[in-house]
């Protein structure tokens, strides 16, 4: 058999969905199709004869000897004035604001919503493909080619639901014209190694716009946290990121409608948090993935969680700017009042995402080592396979693990599909993940004591 993306990654599970590799096959061989799990896989149509092996230069997380600082360094590493941080890659301006227009109805401070409508008023592109919904409760969230602010508006906010790219980026192929494409930043790295293969999409697409992304979900997350939330029937509709002047921005909430009209709302407190900071419904391919920040787009957006501005409900917005037509861009529209935004340090951007920095760099290093002990296959990736030294955050990853695998497993073979036996199936290793972090708390003690008095005594000398 020759090797192709289903056999290389679909079969080990490392699959993210992006869709790149069905769009791109010469011999239209592969369709993207739902995974048992709740999860979009490209499926073999017809039989591979070619063997040219496109569709593994064009996926994520395929064996590339390029990486998000070697794609990077040749899209950004002569801009004048850039710099780089290995956090956040490069970096040529970053800001922290809002677009007040849009503010309500994004998921933070509506920023790349205004982006976006003002790359096709100065008709920068000609089109802009982003997610929205699509009402059919088969799939809620679809990529879709608009080409006015009117749709490009049906597209804001957030969609924690699986999409693939291969309709719109055969679209993008069939179709002249320029084009800004957003996207996770897996799927925004897989459209920069496609650019790399195809003429035609190094041409036409001329902006991408990166979202800062901890970790996908799978179809199942949405019925679960539905279930939660105790709507009747299937899920017809839902906000992922609803505010509420009551509640900071950290404590959204979601709001589901269903094929019987059924409305229910759950906030982020109340059940959101347990699976996602858990890693429920949570792709394999996650676990392998070391880019928050969306390294290779011109411009990425992100939440502002910073004690400063996470307090507003209305939420702002953290820029990282790297194509100097984008940081124009925001310039004019802060002088214009387009925008509120102002610049702020690279250091509190990376300190707005430190704990999904955590996730991808040291505990991506530590499941690299325990596949090297294991004697699997390991990824080539940015961070180095190394034992992570603390037991208690070692015991962490593997709990936070055995419920991701849990919870997919669950789900797909479960007959009753209800949020309370998950929760009961999953019970044994909260208790055992919140013990763990009930010990690293005693043991931090004495430290938190040591701090506090030299910062009473610094206080006093002051005085």
């Amino acid at each position: 058999m020759k090797k192709n993306v289903v056999t290389e990654v679909v079969d080990h599970e490392l699959c993210i969905g992006c869709g790149l590799c069905a769009a791109l096959c010469p011999e239209e061989a592969l369709e993207m199709a739902w995974n048992r799990y709740g999860e979009y896989n490209p499926a073999e149509v017809e039989p591979c004869t070619r063997g040219c092996g496109l569709c593994l230069k064009v996926c994520p997380f395929a064996d590339h000897e390029e990486d998000e600082d070697t794609i990077g360094e040749a899209l950004y590493g002569s801009v004048p004035g850039i710099g780089h941080r290995s956090e956040v890659g490069y970096h040529l301006a970053t800001f922290v604001g809002y677009a007040d227009e849009h503010r309500s109805a994004g998921a933070s401070g509506g920023m790349a919503t205004w982006l976006l409508e003002r790359l096709l008023a100065e008709v920068i592109v000609d089109h802009v493909v982003c997610v929205a919904p699509t009402g059919d409760p088969e799939g809620l969230f679809s990529f879709f080619v608009f080409d006015d602010p009117e749709g490009v508006r049906t597209g804001a906010g957030s969609a924690y639901y699986p999409v693939e790219m291969s309709g719109v980026v055969r679209h993008i192929l069939d179709t002249q014209g320029s084009y800004a494409v957003t996207g996770l930043p897996c799927f925004i790295k897989a459209i920069r190694l496609a650019q790399k293969k195809n003429p035609k999409l190094r041409e036409r697409v001329v902006v991408t716009v990166g979202l800062v992304c901890g970790q996908m979900k799978s179809r199942p997350f949405t019925e679960y946290i539905a279930s939660l939330a105790c709507l009747p029937g299937k899920v017809k509709e839902v906000r992922y990121r609803g505010k509420s002047p009551d509640h900071p921005a950290t404590n959204y909430h979601y709001a589901f409608t269903s094929t019987a009209e059924d409305e229910r709302r759950i906030f982020w407190n109340d059940g959101i948090a347990e699976a996602w900071t858990n890693r429920w419904f949570t792709p394999k391919a996650c676990n392998y993935c070391d880019d928050v920040f969306a390294e290779v787009a011109d411009v990425t957006f992100m939440d502002a969680w910073l004690p400063d501005y996470s307090r507003d409900y209305r939420g702002t917005n953290l820029v990282v700017v790297r194509s100097p037509l984008i940081e124009d861009l925001i310039r004019r529209g802060v002088q214009d009042g387009g925008i509120l935004a102002e610049p702020v340090p690279v250091e509190d951007v990376i300190r707005s995402q430190a704990a999904v920095v955590d996730v991808k760099r040291r505990h991506l290093a530590h499941r690299l080592y325990l596949d090297l002990e294991m004697g699997r296959e390991v990824l080539r990736k940015r961070v180095r396979p190394a034992r992570e030294k603390s037991p208690l955050l070692r015991r962490e990853i593997a709990l936070k693990d055995r419920m991701r695998r849990s919870s997919r497993a669950f789900w797909a073979e479960s007959e009753d599909q209800d949020a309370g036996r998950l929760r009961e199936a999953m019970g044994p290793d909260l208790k055992r993940l919140s013990r763990g972090r009930t010990t690293a708390w005693i043991m931090a003690l004495p430290i938190r004591i040591v701090i506090y008095v030299q910062g009473h005594l610094r206080g006093n000398h002051h005085e």
